[in-house]
């Protein structure tokens, strides 16, 4: 191996075992407050431990369910609320972070350095903050608002 060729950065490769176990993960969390059965347009708070998460149904269908869960914050003029739009896989039984807070659509693998500055693994990274923030320690009764 010469000079040139060591000095050049090894391109990410995600590894899909890590992903899917992550996406499991997460399915297994929501899954203790998830109805099956639930109308399009329905939304309710989370209140843990660790804080409060609103979630609101956004699709449903036979095998998955398309999820709006944000945390909200008390100083809102310094922070954007965090907030993630997560498919449900039940027939795979995943949980997946298909957009993020600026993010429109996620893809597996960014270049780094890119004009965004998105991590390599950025798909990874929010699936991760989704993890994070279904760890509110739910304990509280769910509570549905239309």
């Amino acid at each position: 191996m010469n000079l040139a060729t060591s000095s050049l950065k090894q391109r990410y490769k995600p590894n899909v075992s890590d992903f899917l176990a992550l996406c499991g993960r997460n399915y297994g969390y929501m899954l203790k407050w998830l109805p099956l059965e639930i109308a399009i347009g329905e939304s309710w708070r989370l209140e843990g431990e660790f804080g409060i998460l609103v979630v609101r149904i956004l699709e449903n269908t036979k095998y998955t369910q398309l999820v709006e869960i944000s945390r909200p914050i008390a100083i809102k003029e310094f922070v954007n609320t965090p907030k993630v739009l997560v498919r449900i896989y039940h027939d795979a039984k995943l949980a997946e972070v298909l957009t993020g807070q600026q993010i429109y659509q996620l893809r597996p693998v960014y270049d780094y350095p890119n004009v965004r500055m998105y991590q390599s693994d950025e798909k990874y990274q929010v699936n991760a903050f989704l993890e994070e923030l279904l760890k509110i320690g739910y304990h509280h009764s769910v509570v549905c608002q239309s």
